[in-house]
């Protein structure tokens, strides 16, 4: 099975995708994660993404297509995965296109998680206070949200018009909203 998981800053995508895989027994490919992994390195591409980030803003594509190309031909994807994060625009969903091709991969599904706005700002607050996270505060959440709206949102057309998308509602219990998922997917 192979999943993406799409949705705006704070709609639980991490913990959904991390759930889902451990359900169906699939790799989760987190770009976050890869990223913050970059960045604890210190590495040129950790260096570069982190200004990025810490701006409010997203990583280039042409930096994450290449991380993911790279990622998606380990031999440990060949059984399934779910991306997390990666592709948030049509740039890097057409590259993401090109790469499966390659790969003679294809997707299962496109989960959409939707949530109120508001719900979503307080719930990165709260994680910022907890996590430390340098991107959790309320301007640059706003600031996310709105590069969501105009770059990552347009993806769920895009993968509509492929028949892939599911949405599912993000808000209630963590088990509750797996469950949801789960009887999307099934």
């Amino acid at each position: 099975m192979r999943l993406i998981f799409i949705g705006p800053p704070g709609v639980g995508k991490g913990t959904q995708a991390r759930r889902i895989c451990d359900y169906f027994s699939i790799l989760h490919l987190s770009t976050g994660d890869i990223l913050r992994d970059e960045i604890s390195k210190d590495s040129y591409i950790g260096q570069s993404a982190k200004s990025f980030i810490d701006a409010g803003h997203l990583v280039p594509d042409d930096v994450l297509l290449e991380i993911m190309s790279g990622r998606l031909a380990q031999e440990d994807c060949n059984s399934g995965y779910c991306l997390d994060g990666f592709p948030r625009t049509i740039l890097q969903a057409e590259g993401l296109e090109n790469i499966l091709t390659d790969l003679n991969h294809a997707l299962n599904a496109v989960i959409s998680i939707v949530a109120d706005e508001e719900e979503l700002i307080n719930r990165l607050v709260l994680r910022g206070e907890t996590s430390g996270r340098s991107d959790d505060t309320a301007d640059i959440i706003r600031q996310r949200l709105q590069i969501y709206r105009q770059q990552t949102e347009p993806l769920i057309e895009f993968y509509a018009q492929r028949n892939l998308v599911k949405t599912v509602d993000g808000i209630g219990a963590i088990p509750e909203i797996t469950e949801r998922i789960q009887k999307t997917i099934e």
